[in-house]
């Protein structure tokens, strides 16, 4: 693992006296390979919070989320994670091709609890893996650099409702992203997604952000 605590924090540290505590809360959470717990809590998530950097050098957070087990820890230093269908930008996936560092927040509101990862991704188009992720359109593999559990203190505790109608699911369709029946983006659509707009109607970019004040997009 590379060293944890860079000049920029060992500053800050110093200047609030928090150095020898900084050290022991390192050494008695951050780990560098996935014990059962971490497995278990990783498995049963439907979301998590992805982090890469671009070209540029900013950092893209992206949520992420799928069925409870969508993101698998492989083995006790790899795990993998679906790309669906978005929006066409492949902001994250192009980062990690980029850059393949990569930050990882899971968090359980409701308990409340929260898991830290950190490792090194690499975006697998095809192959056996892609095949663990039904809808998937690439997959990313992760190699471990260290995982640790992180105070839940100021998590809000909050309640899921129902899961989102856009997951992917075996053997199931999808429904049509409300965004891509905006008048003046069918051009550009892929020609299966043209056709399905076709068959639905365009709407205009004011009704759709109505539909997405009411949750309904």
């Amino acid at each position: 693992m590379d060293e944890f605590y860079g000049q920029q924090h060992l500053a800050m540290q110093a200047l609030f006296s928090t150095r020898e505590l900084a050290t022991r809360v390192q050494q008695n959470i951050v780990v560098t390979e996935f014990a059962d717990d971490h497995k278990r809590f990783i498995e049963s998530r439907d979301m998590f919070f992805l982090s890469t950097t671009d070209h540029r050098g900013y950092p893209t957070c992206s949520y992420k989320g799928g069925s409870p087990g969508f993101v698998k820890v492989l083995d006790n230093t790899t795990l993998a994670f679906p790309s669906y269908d978005g929006n066409g930008m492949f902001l994250s996936m192009g980062n990690i091709v980029a850059n393949s560092k990569i930050g990882m927040l899971f968090i359980d509101f409701e308990t409340p609890q929260r898991i830290r990862v950190h490792g090194e991704a690499k975006v697998v188009m095809d192959g056996s893996l892609l095949e663990l992720f039904p809808g998937a359109d690439m997959v990313v593999r992760m190699a471990l650099t260290e995982v640790f559990v992180n105070c839940p203190r100021y998590i809000h505790q909050y309640q899921r409702l129902k899961a989102s109608k856009y997951v992917p699911q075996q053997d199931c369709e999808a429904p049509l992203p409300s965004w891509k029946r905006i008048e003046g983006l069918q051009n550009a659509l892929r020609e299966q997604d043209r056709k399905a707009v076709e068959a639905m109607g365009s709407i205009t970019a004011e009704e759709y952000f109505e539909l997405v004040k009411k949750g309904e997009a």
